[in-house]
């Protein structure tokens, strides 16, 4: 009976251990399979042909698409704030002028309208036009490179009524030559106009500067720094000339006359002197 059990536990023990035999061959071998196919396994294919395909961050993306919009704002703006040309360069201009009341250089008013210097003349040549007619009252005033507008001269004792203390200018002969040595001499100093007419000059060129026919223009390189005297635009709109070209040419018997008068000056004075 004990040799009966004993086989019993035998066999029960090889067969236990046959099975753990197989058990162990069949994972070696199910693992060889694995690796096998692991290395075995085709590769994805690609064709050859197929282009490239970068990956890009999605705030690179969004960071270029917000450049993008800000350049196109920018330019939309900037396109919205250049000023374009006038339909009507002339009525422009009449804007311009009356609104400024003062002369303007037509390279500044070329610029404000966005045209060229030829096309700026050619509406001034339009506007000047437009006031020729007898209906107007105003007129296109050219003082060298400048314009301005300004009132016809025979409307002058209408607008007279409306000033309370018109400025009237009282030139005396003395004071029309030291402004006629000025406008043709200019630039000059106060020792050369004197030297001309041969007698002082602080009297008449005070009161031209008073009247600002004439003007301070800067000094003279030489000892002493003497200052300069030239006309000025109100000069050239009391005469009624564009420029100092237009100015009537001085024959030398209007220069003898003038040192003729100011010799008779100079005797006047020195009479005077000797009477006192």
């Amino acid at each position: 009976m004990e040799n009966i059990e004993t086989n019993a536990d035998d066999i029960i023990e090889n067969t236990t251990e046959e099975i753990a035999e197989e058990i162990t061959v069949q994972n070696t071998a199910d693992e060889t399979t694995a690796e096998a196919l692991q290395e075995t396994e085709p590769a994805a294919f690609v064709p050859e042909s197929a282009p490239k395909i970068e990956e890009t961050p999605l705030e690179e993306n969004a960071s270029a698409d917000s450049t993008v919009s800000e350049n196109d704002g920018e330019a939309e703006e900037s396109a919205a704030q250049q000023p374009s040309k006038p339909a009507d360069p002339a009525a422009a201009i009449e804007a311009i002028l009356f609104a400024t009341g003062n002369s303007l250089k037509v390279e500044r008013l070329s610029e404000v309208l966005c045209l060229s210097e030829e096309e700026t003349r050619a509406a001034l040549d339009t506007l000047k036009e437009r006031y020729a007619s007898d209906d107007r009252g105003i007129c296109l005033t050219e003082l060298e490179d400048a314009v301005q507008l300004g009132t016809k001269g025979e409307y002058y004792e209408y607008l007279i009524k409306l000033a309370k203390s018109p400025k009237r200018m009282t030139l005396s002969d003395t004071v029309i030559e030291t402004l006629s040595i000025i406008a043709y001499k200019q630039p000059v100093t106060r020792a050369e106009i004197e030297r001309i007419r041969g007698v002082s000059c602080d009297h008449a060129l005070n009161r031209l500067l008073e009247y600002e026919l004439v003007e301070e223009v800067g000094r003279l390189d030489a000892p002493g720094k003497p200052l300069l005297f030239g006309t000025t635009e109100q000069f050239l709109r009391s005469f009624g000339v564009r420029s100092i070209q237009d100015l009537p040419v001085m024959s030398p018997e209007m220069m003898q006359d003038f040192k003729a008068q100011a010799e008779a000056e100079a005797e006047e004075d020195l009479k005077v002197r000797v009477d006192v």
